[in-house]
C-alpha cells in the first residue's frame, strides 16, 4: 500500500539527520512557526484526500525513531545515532482503498527535559503511537505517566495505539511478556501489537491501522461500527502470526 523501498541497513545516522533533528528545540516558538509553514509548503506539494497529524511517544531509546525511518523508508538504523532533539517530523502518502492519506509524523524526545516543547503538539494531533521497549521495564512501567500526559494534553477523541517494541530480541533479553502489554491496553481500552524496526514487524500495519482508522472517522463510517481499530489490530496480527496451512 505504500511505495516499494529496496531494504537496506543505515551504519549510523547521517549529519543531515543530525541538523534536521535539532531543527526545533532552541528556537522555540519561532522553531514552531518554521515547522508550521513547512508543513504547509508540503502539504501544497503532495496531492493527497486526508491529512492526519500522527505523534510517535515513548521513553528515550525506545525506538521511536527507528519506527518512524522504517514505515518511511523501509531502512534500519543500526549501531550509535543521535537522540532525537526537541521534536522532528516526516510525511508519508499511504493508500486506503481509493482514499490517499498523508501521515504526518511527529517523532518527539522522550526526556523529560524537552516534555514542554512536545507538550505543544498534543493538542492537534489525531493519533499518537506510545511506544515502550519490552527490554526496559522501566519504559513499560512510565508508560501509565504517558497515557496521564495524554489525558491532559490531547484531545479527548484522539487515537491510541500502544506499541511494544524490539520483540525481535533474544528471550532472555525480555523483561515484558506480551500479556503484560495486552492487558494494560485493555485497561485503558487502546489497540497493541508488538513491532520491530529492526526486522519491520508490524510496522507497516501499526500506520495504516491508524489511517484506517481516521479515514472511517473523517468519512461518518466510525460512528456506524464499520470500522474498529482495535478488532482490526487482532485480527491482522493474527494472520501475520498464524503459521502457513499445509494443502
Amino acid at each position: 500500500m505504500g511505495e516499494r523501498v529496496e531494504r537496506r541497513v543505515i551504519p549510523q545516522w547521517s549529519q543531515y539527520s543530525h541538523t534536521h533533528h535539532q531543527h526545533n528545540y532552541q528556537n522555540g516558538c519561532r522553531g514552531h512557526q518554521q515547522q508550521q509553514q513547512q508543513q504547509q509548503q508540503q502539504h501544497n506539494t503532495e496531492p493527497c484526500d486526508l491529512v492526519c497529524k500522527v505523534m510517535l511517544l515513548g521513553d528515550s531509546g525506545v525506538g521511536k525513531t527507528c519506527i518512524l525511518v522504517r514505515f518511511r523508508d523501509n531502512l534500519f538504523l543500526s549501531g550509535n545515532f543521535i537522540s532525537t532533539v526537541g521534536i522532528d517530523f516526516r510525511n508519508k502518502v499511504v493508500c486506503v482503498d481509493d482514499v490517499k492519506v498523508k501521515l504526518q509524523i511527529w517523532d518527539t524526545a522522550g526526556q523529560e527535559r524537552f516534555r514542554s516543547v512536545t507538550h505543544a503538539y498534543y493538542r492537534d494531533a489525531h493519533a499518537l503511537l506510545l511506544l515502550y521497549d519490552v527490554t526496559n521495564k522501566t519504559s513499560f512501567d512510565n508508560i501509565r505517566a504517558w497515557l496521564g500526559e495524554i489525558k491532559e494534553y490531547a484531545q479527548d477523541d484522539v487515537v491510541i495505539m500502544l506499541l511494544g517494541n524490539k520483540s525481535d530480541c533474544h528471550n532472555s533479553d525480555r523483561t515484558v511478556r506480551r500479556e503484560d502489554g495486552e492487558r494494560l491496553a485493555r485497561e485503558y481500552n487502546v489497540a497493541f501489537m508488538e513491532t520491530s524496526a529492526k526486522t519491520g514487524l508490524n510496522v507497516e500495519l501499526a500506520f495504516m491501522a491508524i489511517a484506517r482508522e481516521l479515514k472511517a472517522r473523517k468519512s461518518g463510517l466510525h460512528n456506524k461500527s464499520s470500522f474498529n481499530v482495535q478488532e482490526y489490530v487482532r485480527e491482522q496480527t493474527q494472520k501475520t502470526t498464524c503459521p502457513p496451512c499445509s494443502s
